[in-house]
């Protein structure tokens, strides 16, 4: 686009955060800001942009009420909501600085992270929340306040329901004049290894983000996202909240991922932000799906993919016209328009960041007619680096920088970024902050990259690469999404540092297995079954087939088959649905010793 859009807010009109949230309420105060699903009434229900105006303004005084100071720390522990967005803009716009927390997190990283950033004030959803937490609060002396979204029974002096901390009436919102280079919130970073580091990011680190990032990939006021990454993700925090307000657009809450789909074809999105993971679980179903059909559909299925991806090759000046293309309209109609009513027809644009997605899932999707853009980004960078463009959209890599966004490549191949989103340092981590980020201002993200063209194509982690005892380095994170493709594979850690070859620890989905043991006419249900030649033979040949394009060595010879998943609860997945690899390698230690046993 050439330049801002009139319906955008500026950095510079903002000011800040809450500023932003303030201008957009002036601008459109009856426009639908949010809608959200009412369990007790059964229904969707609207929120206007002075609806939570009010709702805000009434936690202002809350907060006042506390003798919190601008600086201090409060933090929210909710699952998507319009709440959500008023305890955040409340707190912005008195210059408290907000603490995202995970719903699901294990409560000995919650609580290591309300004592670290020494939180004043804590909102959580209910009882459950407050019984997993209730026995590691007595350690957070700075925690004065815990407000629960819905009434909990204790003795405790520091509950207090929301219904009764929130005053009936408030003045109107305010958002204090304050230095944009200001702190805003402090977001942890779930890490693989280690206690998590928070990350300090600025009003302006934030706005000039979401701005350039609206730039790239512009939003307009009828548009509608689908809200359903965690709003603790900075992805879904920047791109999913900040932005839509930015531009006007509405947002829609997800009830649940397992109601996502009900949600997506109800409320008819145009915009989505996601992860990988759901990409690949609806290309999963959709090709366990198709083994079901007769090959005709099959074939049908397969030529709307292939002609379908050509003509996005054309319109990107990568590839010729073809005659095949004079069939598309009836390919859309008797197979595309099928699959896209599922994203609830009206999709136009789908953001997939937060960890690499497989170009295969990328060109099915493409293929059937969405318009599937791969960014790339992190906590540290407010998040957002580079992001594909509608018209500069090539899907094996992440697209170039954003504008105001410098990039390079440092030692060992390492990607720099550098720019007005990188953070303002660690929580008072000075030493970590140093390490992350160079005296010239360049952010180490950790990545290897490669830049061809102005793009940026992420090859693999620095500190991720197997070293097989012959000296071969292999980039597990490439098989694992490879093997992932597979409907078999729930989850997959390829493993064999140090060792003579590659082996893997896979969880398999329930029902694919449940069917490959009725094959092999084995029960399901006893733990033998899993061990038995004939399911590790198919096991092998499947991952086999994935691998089939990866060099010789970076072949996996034994794997191990369990069929509970690596959950948060156990600390074995971090919040953002990243592997904690050596959680894993400990829990499963006897396993993975028999995988190498007699080498």
């Amino acid at each position: 686009m050439s330049g801002p859009r009139d319906y955008f807010i500026t950095p510079e009109q903002a000011g800040t955060l809450a500023g932003l949230f303030r201008e957009r309420v002036h601008r459109a105060p009856d426009t639908t800001a949010y809608r959200e699903y009412d369990a007790a009434a059964g229904r969707w229900v609207d929120y206007r942009w002075h609806d939570i105006a009010r709702l805000a303004a009434r936690h202002q005084q809350a907060f006042a009420a506390e003798g919190l100071a601008a600086g201090d720390r409060v933090a929210v522990m909710l699952r998507n909501s319009h709440e959500w967005v008023a305890w955040d803009q409340a707190a912005l716009g008195l210059g408290l600085v907000v603490v995202p927390l995970y719903v699901e997190d294990r409560p000995e990283n919650t609580a290591y992270v309300l004592g670290d950033a020494g939180v004043r004030v804590l909102l959580i959803e209910g009882t459950e929340h407050w019984h997993r937490l209730q026995p590691l609060l007595g350690d957070l002396p700075d925690l004065q306040r815990i407000v629960t979204r819905d009434p909990v029974v204790d003795e405790d002096p520091r509950l207090r329901p929301l219904s009764a901390w929130l005053p009936e009436a408030a003045p109107a919102f305010a958002a204090r004049a304050l230095d944009p280079a200001t702190p805003a919130t402090i977001v942890y970073t779930s890490g693989t290894t280690g206690k998590p580091k928070g990350v300090v990011l600025s009003h302006r680190n934030i706005l000039t983000n979401t701005f350039a990032s609206v730039c790239a990939v512009p939003a307009e006021p009828d548009d509608r996202f689908l809200s359903f990454l965690p709003l603790s993700h900075m992805l879904e925090r920047t791109a999913g909240y900040y932005l839509p307000m930015m531009s006007g657009a509405s947002v829609a809450f997800a009830r649940s991922i397992p109601q996502l789909a009900e949600d997506l074809e109800g409320q008819r999105p145009t915009v989505l932000i996601s992860v990988p993971r759901i990409y690949e679980r609806v290309y999963n179903r959709l090709r366990a799906q198709l083994e079901e059909r007769p090959p005709t559909a099959r074939r049908l299925f397969a030529l709307t993919v292939s002609v379908g991806w050509a003509r996005f090759l054309h319109r990107q000046r990568r590839g010729p016209w073809r005659p095949s293309f004079l069939l598309w309209p009836l390919l859309q109609r008797v197979v595309s328009r099928k699959v896209m009513q599922r994203l609830g027809g009206r999709m136009r644009a789908a953001i997939c960041g937060g960890a690499p997605l497989s170009l295969e899932v990328a060109r099915l999707f493409i293929g059937l007619g969405l318009e599937l853009l791969q960014g790339y980004g992190l906590t540290e960078a407010s998040p957002v680096i580079a992001v594909n463009r509608t018209h500069d959209n090539d899907p094996a890599g992440v697209g170039p920088p954003l504008d105001g966004v410098e990039v390079r490549i440092g030692a060992g191949g390492e990607l720099l970024a550098r720019g007005p989103n990188v953070m303002l340092g660690y929580w008072n981590r000075p030493e970590a902050t140093a390490q992350m980020i160079d005296a010239e201002g360049w952010l180490h993200t950790g990545d290897t990259a490669r830049i061809e063209d102005g793009r940026v194509y992420i090859t693999g982690r620095l500190k991720e690469i197997i070293v097989l005892a012959n000296g071969e380095k292999v980039p597990p994170a490439d098989m694992e999404l490879a093997i992932a493709l597979d409907p078999l594979f729930e989850q997959i850690m390829v493993l064999g540092e140090g060792r003579p070859y590659l082996t893997a620890l896979a969880v398999l989905n329930a029902d694919a297995w449940r069917t490959l043991a009725a094959q092999r006419g084995l029960d399901p249900e006893d733990p033998a079954s899993l061990r038995a030649e004939a399911v590790q033979t198919a096991v092998l040949e499947r991952i086999g087939r994935r691998l089939s394009a990866f060099p010789g060595y970076a072949q996996v010879r034994r794997a191990a088959l369990l069929l509970e998943p690596w959950t948060i609860e156990a600390n074995l997945m971090t919040p953002t649905m990243k592997l904690r690899r050596r959680e894993i390698l400990e829990h499963h230690a006897d396993l993975v010793d028999e995988l190498y046993e007699g080498h």
